[in-house]
């Protein structure tokens, strides 16, 4: 092949994955997702907070924002995974007796993606923009408060544990705060598995989290600085 030729090839390749990517970015959506952030009470007082507890479900979960450090406690199962989201180094106890190395590492990773699940029902506001994850503004809508809401749809790209998740969230445009979020499990779909509210915003902290929700999600969340470490090292921490 020709010099010259190789050159037109390896040129269109370029430009074509410079189009891609400019297709993948929505300078509008990240307008309201910054918006959004600010409204919540910015990216530099969400990153300050250090130590979140909330309840999701029958689960009770603590998490070290700083150093990655997780509790998980899941009375269904007699279970209570202190884990590294990082490292996924950590320990396991089953009805109040620390497990081996073979038998925790199952457990370690579903504690790890527990957390992931049930802290995205807590702050993903704060993560419309991380890495992998593509933003796009989609379309307004009338909220049942008679609000206009712009609609948002994220995908995922080698992120988090089910990358083939769509969402579409609904920024209120009278106080750029989301108020509610539709799940599909496959990007395909035509229809959301749920539509779920996210409302009843309270202060925790110098933040904004919406919890104790009108409908399913999470609750009786606490926000703080500082917090009893053994939490992350051993069963009984009191």
């Amino acid at each position: 092949m020709k010099l010259v030729s190789l050159l037109k090839i390896t040129l269109f390749i370029f430009l074509f994955g410079l189009n891609v990517s400019a297709q993948q970015t929505d300078e509008k959506a990240i307008t309201i997702a910054n918006k959004v952030v600010d409204a919540m009470g910015g990216m530099e007082n969400y990153n300050n907070t250090r130590f979140i507890k909330w309840d999701f479900g029958k689960r009770i979960l603590f998490w070290d924002k700083w150093s990655g450090d997780v509790r998980v406690e899941s009375p269904k199962d007699s279970i209570v995974i202190l884990v590294n989201i990082h490292t996924l180094k950590g320990k396991v106890f089953e009805k109040d007796k620390q497990l081996d190395e073979r038998s925790a590492k199952k457990w370690l990773n579903k504690g790890k993606n527990w957390w992931i699940n049930d802290s995205y029902w807590l702050v993903m506001p704060w993560k419309l923009q991380d890495p992998g994850v593509t933003l796009k503004h989609i379309k307004s809508e009338k909220l049942e408060n008679g609000n206009t809401a712009d609609v948002l749809q994220l995908t995922f790209s080698e992120v988090g544990v089910t990358p083939d998740n769509k969402y579409y969230v609904y920024v209120d445009q009278t106080d750029n705060l989301i108020k509610q979020w539709a799940f599909f499990k496959n990007f395909e779909d035509p229809e959301p598995k749920f539509i779920h509210p996210w409302d009843n915003y309270q202060k925790t902290g110098n933040i904004l989290l919406s919890f104790d929700r009108s409908k399913f999600g999470p609750k009786n969340v606490v926000v703080k600085q500082d917090f009893n470490e053994k939490l992350f090292k051993d069963l009984v921490y009191e």
